[in-house]
């Protein structure tokens, strides 16, 4: 990765690239890649959707590599839900085969005049752009069939649906899987929208023939990835709970908790959530011919993902993750399995993110579009979006704007980005990361589940305001430097558990690049980020006023524990002071 690709939409006669040297970006990956040229080349006033602002799509540090676990793709802009950067991280091969490619970053920049709409090409051979009006409005399934019958089943994509094209709030950008499906999504923020601005329907990389990146020492990255690799499989979340049960084991977890958003945020627990668990998802992948265990990329060794097929035996959608069961289900008062494995299907094909439309369905169920319950209502929704009716384009562009329009007063937002899985009144420290989190709100950004509820890294308890901001300052920094290595979220937990599995994670760096990090220099990457993150978000007109959860949290108590959003203001203010 010793390379970028600048590719400048709006140039006379045409899009145009050029490939350069990665200069004073030279030793960045992921988010630290993406937010380091957003804050460097974006005007922070700019409009999201106009020529000044610029999609970077970035693999990790070791993504491309043998490490295992390094196969996160990093997707920046400046956010057009938000109004402020953005990274969207999301699983599939892109970054490993970007990264085998030798590019560090893909630079979409300008915008070109008229309604053409663009596919790029990327193999070992350079880089091609082409006209192709055909591929107009596809959605994301069809669009990578349709590639695959010209370019064969060995490519990677990264693409966008209808959403995109229609620059739609909640507009995601889809990833191809190993098996070429585009199930993995960089969804928050609105990326997609930027994509779709830049008429670039779908980037289609290629890296036939080429291998993985190699170490400067590799005995020592054997060494270090195997001690890694024990790190993970060993531990109970890991090793256990997220291959047997996926990311949806969390469901029966934070329910009994009191933390499961239910009804549009007025409930702490859902009364179905035991119908739509990673337990009864799991069983009827098996029991139907699909499967429970599956990774999103080559090299995943904890395997999170699964297959859900229908009744008949048939692919129907990836293992729908906790947070698009939440959103889609108990959030909207649905118990269905199928139903919801269907709506993923739906988000994954128009290009949408999960989480900011399963919210958004609820805030609609909550203006009274539908009832709470009704699976079908909630499938016809989304189908709106699709079609790009009205009301369809209404509820793509988010949470927020749909709570406005139909006139709905407790909207979980924060910067104007839906509130994921977790109740922040029943779990406080994930509240302090839903106000503070440069990126909106953003379960990812600090995940204090971990520490909370799962006792990963210790205990701070989820009742109590105590000890919360600083679980959350702490986690934002490592999580911010977790996103930049390439490496998945979920290794967290043995990390936080186990010193010597992040000691292996730091000579997995040193062993590649010839480095001498410490764990020191590993927390000031996370703060330099968030830093820069923060300064351009202050530029684009932040304020400390935009570090506040919707004042309902703090004043309308959640069953089971009757309790409200506790953390004050003066604390919220004091995360980023280290």
């Amino acid at each position: 990765m010793d390379k970028i690709l600048r590719i400048d939409m709006g140039a006379k006669g045409g899009p145009q690239f050029k490939v350069e040297a990665l200069g004073a970006y030279a030793g960045l990956g992921g988010r630290a890649m993406t937010s380091s040229v957003v804050a460097q080349e974006v005007p922070p006033l700019c409009h999201p959707l106009g020529a000044e602002n610029k999609l970077v799509i970035a693999p990790g540090m070791l993504s491309g590599t043998s490490a295992s676990m390094s196969g996160r793709i990093s997707v920046g802009c400046k956010s057009p839900l938000t109004g402020g950067i953005k990274e969207a991280n999301s699983g599939g091969q892109g970054a490993q085969v970007l990264a085998r490619l030798g590019y560090a970053a893909v630079i979409l920049e300008g915008k070109p005049e008229g309604d053409d709409l663009y596919k790029i090409l990327i193999n070992k051979d350079g880089v091609k752009i082409e006209k192709d009006n055909s591929l107009k409005m596809l959605p994301n399934y069809d669009l990578v069939d349709t590639l695959k019958k010209i370019h064969g089943d060995k490519i990677t994509c990264i693409s966008i649906g209808p959403a995109g094209e229609m620059k739609l709030g909640a507009a995601s950008i889809a990833i191809t899987d190993i098996e070429v499906r585009p199930s993995r999504h960089a969804g928050r923020g609105g990326v997609g929208a930027v994509m779709g601005s830049k008429r670039v329907k779908v980037i289609i990389l290629d890296d036939t023939g080429l291998k993985n990146r190699e170490p400067k020492d590799p005995e020592k990255f054997r060494a270090a990835n195997k001690k890694f690799v024990e790190g993970l499989t060993t531990h109970s979340v890991t090793g256990q709970a997220l291959p047997a049960y996926g990311t949806n084991v969390l469901t029966n977890i934070i329910n009994e908790a009191g933390g499961y958003p239910s009804y549009n945020f007025r409930e702490g627990q859902f009364a179905g959530a035991s119908k739509i668990s990673g337990e009864t998802f799991a069983d009827i992948e098996t029991k139907r011919g699909g499967s429970a265990t599956h990774p999103c990329h080559r090299g995943c060794v904890i395997r999170c993902s699964g297959t859900y097929v229908d009744k008949d035996g048939n692919y129907l959608t990836k293992q729908p993750e906790y947070e698009t069961v939440w959103a889609h289900g108990g959030n909207c008062g649905i118990d269905d399995p199928d139903a919801i494995a269907q709506i993923d299907f739906l988000d994954d094909n128009i290009g949408l993110d999960t989480i900011e439309m399963g919210a958004t369905i609820g805030v609609a169920m909550q203006a009274g579009l539908a009832k709470f319950g009704d699976a079908a209502a909630a499938i016809e929704l989304v189908k709106e979006v699709g079609k790009g009716t009205p009301l369809g384009k209404i509820l793509g562009s988010g949470a927020g704007v749909t709570g406005k329009v139909f006139g709905v007063e407790k909207v979980p937002v924060v910067k104007n980005q839906a509130l994921p899985a977790y109740d922040p009144r029943a779990i406080q420290g994930i509240g302090v990361t839903y106000a503070t989190s440069p990126m909106g709100a953003d379960h990812t950004a600090g995940y204090a589940i971990a520490t909370n509820i799962l006792k990963s890294g210790g205990y701070v308890d989820p009742l109590k305001t105590e000890g919360q901001v600083e679980l959350s300052r702490n986690l934002q920094i490592a999580t911010t430097a977790i996103d930049s290595t390439g490496m998945c979220l979920f290794i967290a937990f043995a990390v936080l558990d186990q010193p010597d599995t992040f000691q292996a994670l730091i000579d997995l760096l040193n062993a590649f690049y010839g480095w001498s990090l410490t764990g020191d220099d590993v927390t000031a990457l996370g703060k330099k980020v968030l830093k820069i993150e923060r300064d351009f978000n202050a530029k684009a007109g932040f304020t400390k006023e935009q570090d506040r959860l919707p004042r309902f949290f703090s004043t309308d108590p959640v069953s089971p524990h009757n309790i409200t959003f506790q953390v004050k203001d003066s604390e919220l203010d004091s995360v980023f002071n280290w």
